[in-house]
């Protein structure tokens, strides 16, 4: 935070201490000039005010909660910019990278800084690793298991499906059903394969998927008339002479839907003859994506799970649309 937030916060901190603290002393002392217990003449509701002092055990516990906060915010950050004398940060901060975060990671190990997240992930590691390495590898603890395999695992396929929930979730819903650009990984429709090690692929190195803008180049007819050919392929009712003019011009499309617009596992084209909609299968749908395009990016998550959490959830989400 910049300097003037940092004193702002110091200055509201210490001040609302110091003001508890002044506030204790000032009520501590007896300013009525009276004997203690003596009436100081304020009745409400026939209940007398006496010059009592403040409960020794409560004036103990604000002294004690004073000093604990004093020295909570010099030990640990609190007080704007200060690092606090132990150097403890709740994470790496200013990180914009997974690669940086790494750096960051590996200088706080080497200089035995105290930084909270990297001690709870080694924790986490060294806790659960090994079970993660038990339920991936073969008994040599060298080869992983087959993805197939581990799908039928029922003590596998949960770990996994915990891991999809806490990673893979808030694209493709709790339910693994998708959503709008996002594939529903239940049905055995795949852009990029089902098979498992293609699955396995996907989650490890990510996938980009481009589809180029065709307004321009094909015009509001060219668009429309594409569009009528694209939906004939599914079996839907359309202009059967706009189809016919949308196959001849069906032809830019094919270098990566196929002629038979069956689509291309290599490249990421979908099948336009199934009645699969990735971004919505209505003709105003299809004319916007023909039209303006689409641009869909999938993660790699290789170096932020690694491959034993991959392998894992590659097999849960196997098991989604092939049974276990």
């Amino acid at each position: 935070m910049n300097t003037f937030l940092s004193v702002f916060v110091t200055v509201i901190s210490l001040g609302t201490i110091f003001g508890c603290l002044a506030l204790l002393i000032w009520c501590s002392r007896d300013k009525m000039g009276m004997e203690e217990g003596a009436p100081t003449g304020h009745t409400y509701d026939g209940i007398s005010e006496l010059n009592n002092p403040l409960p020794k055990w409560w004036s103990y516990l604000f002294v004690f909660m004073i000093v604990f906060s004093l020295v909570y915010l010099a030990l640990y950050p609190g007080l704007g910019n200060f690092k606090g004398l132990l150097g403890w940060t709740s994470s790496n901060q200013d990180v914009r990278s997974l690669a940086e975060y790494n750096e960051a990671a590996d200088t706080a190990r080497t200089d035995e800084l105290l930084v909270q997240y990297d001690r709870e992930m080694i924790k986490a590691d060294e806790v659960f690793g090994a079970k993660f390495r038990e339920l991936t590898y073969e008994d040599d603890g060298t080869t992983y298991r087959a993805i197939a395999d581990i799908a039928h695992d029922e003590d596998a396929t949960k770990v996994g499906q915990r891991l999809f929930l806490q990673n893979c979730a808030q694209c493709h819903g709790s339910d693994a059903r998708g959503a709008r650009g996002f594939p529903n990984l239940t049905d055995g429709d795949w852009l990029w394969g089902g098979k498992p090690e293609q699955i396995k692929a996907t989650l490890l190195h990510g996938r980009r998927a481009a589809m180029p803008a065709w307004g321009d180049a094909l015009g509001e007819d060219g668009v429309r008339e594409v569009a009528s050919y694209v939906l004939s392929l599914s079996g839907r009712k359309v202009d059967a002479v706009e189809a016919q003019k949308g196959q001849a011009r069906f032809a830019v499309c094919a270098a990566c839907h196929g002629m038979d617009g069956k689509g291309n596992e290599l490249m990421g084209a979908p099948n336009l003859t199934d009645n699969t909609w990735l971004y919505g299968g209505s003709r105003a749908a299809v004319e916007d994506t023909i039209r303006h395009g689409r641009n869909g990016v999938m993660p790699a998550w290789k170096d932020i799970l690694g491959e034993d959490k991959i392998q894992l959830i590659s097999a849960y989400v196997y098991s989604l649309s092939n049974g276990k």
